[in-house]
């Protein structure tokens, strides 16, 4: 459109030309430069800090391909970020970003102002010119009129995992390499075969159709090719992601539009039809699938929640379908990598002979993305509910409860609820004027709360938006009989699910359950076995309270005698310790995450301590979002978070640490 803007070069100090695009992801910057699917684009990251991890080391994994990266080389035209960092952290980091781009031939500008002008014209052409290069030595050029799949396909069939229990043949339009191990990592034998291969549906049990670049209308002989296989009289499992998601629904006469500026992320939230469940996906997409009402026989599966596009479409009664987004993530969530398993579980049943009646993809998937949530469990018949506020501003119950405390008033209020707010600090927002019905000025303590219940007889109770103190005076209650007595019901997280995070021995017990881990640990409840266990794991160690208020009386020991120390200071205040295996040092990662009734799961945000472990968490400064993790741990710490507070019964938000050791992948 005639806009020019300068920026500062980084990389190769050469001049090119393509179609600029943004893109929103915070992290995965190798694994989006290296995605077939930006072949010849100018990619706008609009993260505003990229480089902080630097390049990997180019290793290959247990099947031949290269860890970290999608492809063996960078497919975009040229790079802009806003703020290049060379001085990179990471522990398996080869080279800085900008020495990559120089490998590779690839510029670099140091420049963000281009994300908004693409938010209001569209995408368009575009071309970077380095330094005194003549502009009109360099032609604009129409990345839509060129054949980019051709351009990244692979030129001849290549087998991976050949000793596979399942053969599937994956069309390569442009092929991402996670999508590869997600195949195999199932038990599949995988070949890979050219954009236009001949299919013959003798050669697999299951077809895959890939990602790739460009307009899909000019991939016509992989259309063609498609279509035979879907109009078999005994068809075989048929998944698509991304092109492949285009190319099937053009193969079954589906329409596609080119979209203003399209979806490229890692946070773009879809709705499952047959559910109304929300994932958070990855996406990298130019082009839509339109007007999918109007197959015979198919229905939409997934919609994109804030453009309403279409994401993907299952038939109604064959083992095919097909999605727009990345379920094999890299860069990006790993929430939908189960699609994965459906399809090879689909494929194996296939295989073994079952009825087209037991292989639906729809009811399939219908069936493993329905809740195991009771939906009658997020509703109550509560008329008057008792909340625990955020009490003095102080370590473990700070102005974040404060407002949490304020927003539950806030939506109790909407729901026609009464609300009465025990909380003893003035100073509060939540205590203000008009939000709660009803304020008592005391101290959250169980006699106190008691003579409350007594006087009120309130048909609920909000333990999680009081921080400790709330917690705490919550599982006594419950313990004493109170809550039964009064037949109150707990609204949100279960006193139960708060005793096992709270109590250290069945915290740890309940992560083993699904196969995650805290430090090496011992359970004391005396002094004697706190120092049993310090020589047990070998000094230095550390000593947590559990149901402490910001870990009160916790501390490092480095010997017996700090131990002894240590130990008579904690239990002041708690009955039990755990003993951890020191881990002073490793970096400290954050991340809240909400889960609500339905058992829909999100991660507001992570951060990172700048402090090692071994500085409270409340002593430290803290950066949101984590600055020195890579993809892979970002969205693997994010799953385990996920996963961790479903099974933990969670209803609410939680805030789940980790330590994250800096010299290796632990």
């Amino acid at each position: 459109d005639g806009y020019q803007v300068t920026g500062k070069l980084f990389g190769a100090p050469i001049s090119v030309t393509g179609e600029i695009v943004f893109q929103t992801g915070m992290v995965g910057y190798p694994e989006s430069l290296t995605d077939p699917s930006y072949c010849k684009q100018i990619l706008v990251l609009t993260y505003p800090l990229i480089g902080n991890y630097g390049i990997p080391k180019e290793e290959l994994d247990e099947f031949g391909i290269i860890k970290g990266l999608e492809s063996n080389k960078i497919h975009a035209a040229a790079l802009i970020v806003d703020d290049l960092c060379n001085e990179f952290s990471h522990w398996n980091a080869a080279k800085s970003l900008s020495v990559w781009l120089t490998e590779n031939n690839v510029p670099g500008i140091d420049t963000r102002e281009l994300t908004k002008r693409i938010r209001e014209k569209g995408c368009m052409k575009a071309k970077v010119i380095v330094n005194n290069d003549n502009p009109s030595s360099i032609p604009f050029i129409d990345i839509g009129s060129e054949d980019l799949v051709e351009m990244v396909s692979v030129k001849e069939p290549k087998v991976y995992n050949a000793d596979g229990q399942i053969n599937i043949v994956a069309v390569d339009c442009g092929i991402k390499y996670n999508q590869i191990r997600c195949l195999i990592a199932r038990g599949a034998r995988v070949k890979v075969v050219p954009w236009n291969y001949a299919l013959d549906s003798s050669e697999f049990d299951g077809l895959f159709l890939s990602n790739g670049p460009g307009d899909p209308v000019r991939c016509q002989s992989t259309i063609s090719n498609i279509r035979q296989i879907l109009n078999e009289t005994s068809p075989k499992p048929v998944f698509g992601i991304c092109l492949g998601h285009q190319l099937m629904s053009l193969a079954v006469g589906g329409k596609i539009v080119k979209m203003r500026y399209g979806n490229r992320g890692h946070n773009q939230p879809c709705i499952h039809h047959e559910t109304g469940r929300c994932f958070i996906t990855t996406q990298n997409h130019g082009y839509a699938v339109d007007n999918v009402q109007s197959l015979k026989d198919w229905s939409s599966l997934f919609t994109n929640a804030n453009d309403d596009t279409n994401e993907g479409i299952v038939h109604n009664h064959l083992p095919f379908f097909s999605v727009q987004f990345h379920p094999e993530h890299k860069g990006g969530p790993q929430d939908l990598e189960q699609l994965f398993d459906e399809f090879l579980s689909i494929v194996r049943d296939h295989k073994s002979g079952k009825d087209y009646s037991e292989l639906s993809a729809k009811t399939r998937l219908h069936r493993r993305f329905l809740t195991n949530q009771d939906g009658n469990k997020a509703k109550t018949n509560a008329k008057k509910v008792l909340l625990l506020g955020s009490g003095g501003l102080s370590i473990g119950q700070a102005g974040e409860f404060d407002y949490s405390g304020s927003q539950a008033i806030k939506a109790l209020k909407e729901e026609g609820i009464y609300t009465i707010l025990v909380n003893p600090n003035i100073a509060t927002v939540q205590t203000s004027k008009g939000l709660a019905d009803k304020v008592y000025f005391l101290p959250i303590t169980p006699p106190y709360v008691s003579q409350i219940i007594k006087s009120e007889r309130p048909d609920g109770i909000l333990l999680s938006f009081g921080g400790q103190t709330a917690l705490n005076c919550g599982v006594a209650l419950k313990e004493s009989g109170i809550l039964d007595e009064y037949n109150i019901e707990v609204l949100g997280t279960s006193v139960d699910s708060i005793i096992c995070t709270e109590d250290r021995l069945k915290f740890a017990k309940k992560l083993e359950e699904i196969n995650e881990y805290v430090a090496p640990s011992k359970v004391a409840y005396t002094i004697d076995q706190a120092t049993a266990a310090g020589d047990e794991l070998g000094y230095p160690v550390l000593v947590r309270a559990a149901f402490a208020l910001g870990g009160l009386g916790s501390g490092f020991a480095e010997n017996k005698q700090e131990m002894i120390s240590v130990a008579k200071s904690a239990f002041a205040h708690t009955k039990q310790l755990l003993i951890d295996k020191s881990l002073r040092g490793w970096k400290e990662i954050e991340y809240e995450v909400v889960r609500d009734a339905y058992d829909n799961c999100i991660t507001v945000c992570n951060m990172e301590n700048v402090d090692p472990l071994g500085i409270h968490t409340g002593e430290s400064i803290v950066v949101a979002p984590s600055q020195t993790l890579t993809n892979e741990e970002y969205n693997r710490l994010r799953s385990v978070a996920i996963k961790t507070i479903r099974h933990l019964g969670v209803v609410g938000e939680c805030n789940i640490q980790y330590a994250v050791d800096p010299t290796s992948d632990k």
